[in-house]
């Protein structure tokens, strides 16, 4: 969620960048082909500009990757790339589209709706309904199979902006999406210590102890239980289900009455902070787990030196190996058992956008419509086959025409998609798998621990979908935003450790209201409202 606000905190200073960077205005990278009817591969070859970002683990030229060259030979488009990573890509995308030196696409773009809007306004980004609708067969296809993304895609003035990411695993709650943070507990540990898997709030303070006490870690390197706090997948909010709404990334819930709530100004929310108070005053928490970063927690994991930690899969801090199982959600003080869902689908709006410098437009509508093939896609999403300079995600089945997922052999399967993966725009249906291509081997067993460990204790029926809001209303959701999220994870923390927030909660509550909590509530109230009837 930091990474959000921040994100849209800083919109209004990227807007302003953009003044009078329209089509009128802009010098593209590329020139005019004059081609029409196109059909692929193309005669004589060409070139698009393309700006996008990749993972520090793979290759600087994203041309070095078997899936672009694969694509470059089947169209006759050759891309020249300007990629980026990190924090460098949108200092870099903003100075492009400032500057009016713009590219003819941006691959993986990652703007918010309220950035998407205001480019949109000022004429740097083009609408791309007649493209989809005279150019893209492949997507054209998906969207008649999936006619909810539509919806998901369109902007409230009805026009589409960016190509999205679209990736099925799963349905309703027992969607891949519905929780990030499963918690991860050291079963080796309980095993040689004579202890049974938690199944109360109680019973877990209990383990942590003996975790403690007994350093099964060695020369004091146990660590009792760690997290990342306000992570996502990696922070400890999933306990806090144990005592009411619970908590997730975005710090939102919709009741089964249909209410928008803030998760964190619910009186559960309160039991469940003095409970991790509890924990920390018995030294049971990783002190580093309000400070740590990625690389830092992954490295303590991997050393084996937690009782339980939170994370999406623990093939990337601990390994897939059997020392650490799936623990079930707890039971609380009062006896429930409840697992909060996550706003989480496999839907991103905004992989890719056409500047209006583009003087190619059924060029560049068909170069991205080929990323929508089935087969395309789903190597998009998690890598290829047939490389011979490393290892491959798939197996291509020539008689099935189909994509087989191969064993990831002990690698971390982050890693390995992010070396040859390309990301972007891409549509994966649930009717794919077993046509297509077969589940990965890590999502089918993740698929198989939500359905039977938390589906059955999921109590919402309901997620907050992804609504497309106007302009105004994001731009109040972002300005509260930019003070509430951030004083609501800072709260969490500080009480956590001090152990303030049974005197402090009256008037942590008034200053929520200050910091805009009703208006923020009626405006994600009508979102959800307009998105579901």
């Amino acid at each position: 969620m930091k990474k959000i606000v921040k994100a849209m905190s800083a919109m209004l200073i990227g807007t302003s960048l953009l003044v009078g960077c329209g089509g009128n205005s802009a010098n593209s990278w590329s020139e005019d082909y004059e081609l029409s009817d196109i059909s692929f591969p193309l005669e004589e070859e060409v070139s698009l500009k393309i700006l996008t970002e990749s993972s520090p683990l793979a290759p600087e030229d994203p041309n070095e990757k078997l899936i672009f060259q694969r694509l470059e030979e089947q169209s006759g488009v050759q891309i020249e790339w300007r990629n980026f990573t990190g924090a460098q890509f949108g200092e870099k995308r903003n100075l492009a589209m400032a500057s009016g030196e713009m590219p003819d696409a941006i691959l993986n773009a990652g703007y918010s709706d309220y950035e998407l809007l205001n480019l949109a306004k000022d004429d740097a980004i083009i609408p791309l309904n007649d493209l989809i609708d005279n150019y893209m067969p492949n997507l054209q296809k998906v969207l008649e199979d999936a006619p909810d993304y539509e919806a998901m895609m369109t902007a409230p003035d009805g026009n589409i902006y960016a190509f999205p990411w679209i990736e099925e695993l799963g349905e309703g709650k027992e969607s891949i999406h519905s929780v990030d943070n499963f918690p991860w507990i050291n079963v080796e540990w309980l095993d040689q210590l004579g202890l049974d898997m938690p199944t109360t709030t109680d019973e877990l303070k209990e383990v942590l102890i003996a975790f403690r006490d007994n350093d099964p870690a060695g020369d004091g390197q146990t660590i009792p239980m760690s997290f990342i706090i306000n992570d996502g997948g990696q922070d400890l909010g999933f306990l806090f289900a144990s005592f009411g709404l619970g908590d997730n990334w975005d710090h939102t819930v919709v009741t089964n009455d249909g209410e928008v709530k803030l998760t964190a100004a619910d009186e559960g929310y309160k039991e469940a902070i003095k409970f991790m108070n509890e924990l920390y005053e018995e030294d049971l928490m990783d002190i580093e787990g309000f400070e740590q970063d990625w690389p830092k927690y992954v490295a303590k994991g991997q050393e084996g030196r937690y009782g339980l930690y939170f994370t999406w899969d623990k093939g990337n801090i601990s390994g897939m190996n059997d020392k650490y199982d799936l623990m079930p959600p707890l039971a609380g003080p009062d006896g429930q058992v409840n697992v909060a869902r996550t706003n989480g689908m496999g839907f991103d709006r905004s992989k890719m956008v056409i500047t209006s410098a583009n003087k190619n437009l059924e060029l560049t509508a068909k170069w991205i419509d080929q990323l929508y093939d089935p087969h395309q896609s789903v190597q998009n999403n998690w890598g290829t086959f047939g490389d011979e300079e490393q290892q491959n995600i798939f197996e291509f089945d020539e008689s099935a025409q189909m994509l087989k997922h191969l064993p990831l052999e002990g690698t971390a399967p982050v890693e390995l998609r992010e070396r040859t993966s390309i990301g972007g725009p891409l549509a994966i249906l649930d009717s794919y798998y077993g046509t297509v291509t077969t589940k990965p081997d890590d999502a089918a067993w993740r698929l198989d621990l939500m359905k039977e460990v938390m589906v059955p204790h999921m109590q919402a029926d309901n997620i907050y979908p992804r609504v497309f809001h106007g302009r105004d209303e994001l731009n109040r959701l972002s300005t509260i935003e930019a003070d509430l999220i951030p004083y609501v994870e800072r709260k969490k923390a500080e009480w956590i450790t001090n152990g303030k927030v049974e005197e402090e909660w009256e008037g942590y509550l008034v200053e929520l209201e200050r910091l805009g909590l009703s208006e923020w509530l009626e405006i994600k109230q009508d979102g959800y409202n307009r998105a579901t009837e």
